[in-house]
């Protein structure tokens, strides 16, 4: 397996492996191109802007500044609008649905490290895929942790962290998140 195939399926696999380090590096250029744009220049950044992430619907729609490590590991749905300055650390599949909202700062790590330090200080990492719902707000400086899994319908709370799986229908938040409220979309 190359280190990429090790990453892609959560095994430990050193992030300085060469073909990992090419493709995050020209995912950079393009985003630090998409950043520097001009909000005039729609037309380009949306050019731009899929070319980061190939993998996503129709009405894309970020405001810069936006990072991420490879964009390609990003397959979001239709209808999916970043406030400034989001980032998405995506060594693992990050999968968003339709209709969803991101505030600023949101934060969506799959990136993790070994607990053991003697593992953790070889240099290696491993990512675990994230999951986000249909239809979901997440409110700014929320953080979604690596490994997690949001049903549809939710709505997370400005700077909560989500540390756990949650439900369909439900509004979270906290430090960690927790259920605050049913929603009835009956």
């Amino acid at each position: 397996m190359t280190e990429k195939d090790k990453m892609l399926a959560g095994e430990m696999y050193s992030p300085t492996d060469p073909e990992l380090a090419k493709e995050r590096h020209q995912v950079r250029l393009l985003f630090h191109k998409f950043n520097s744009l001009s909000e005039l220049d729609l037309e380009e950044r949306q050019k731009v802007l899929k070319k980061i992430i190939p993998n996503s619907g129709e009405n894309l729609f970020i405001e810069p500044p936006f990072h991420c490590d490879y964009g390609s590991n990003i397959k979001a749905g239709k209808n999916l609008f970043m406030n400034f300055s989001c980032c998405i650390l995506d060594v693992a599949e990050v999968t968003i649905g339709d209709n969803c909202m991101f505030g600023p700062h949101v934060q969506i790590y799959t990136a993790t490290h070994p607990l053991e330090f003697k593992a953790r200080n070889s240099g290696k990492e491993l990512g675990k895929s994230v999951s986000i719902g249909d239809n979901v707000w997440i409110g700014g400086n929320a953080t979604i942790c690596p490994g997690i899994s949001i049903g549809n319908n939710v709505v997370i709370g400005s700077g909560a962290v989500v540390t756990k799986n949650f439900p369909a229908n439900v509004v979270i938040a906290g430090n960690p998140a927790k259920i605050i409220k049913t929603i009835d979309n009956g």
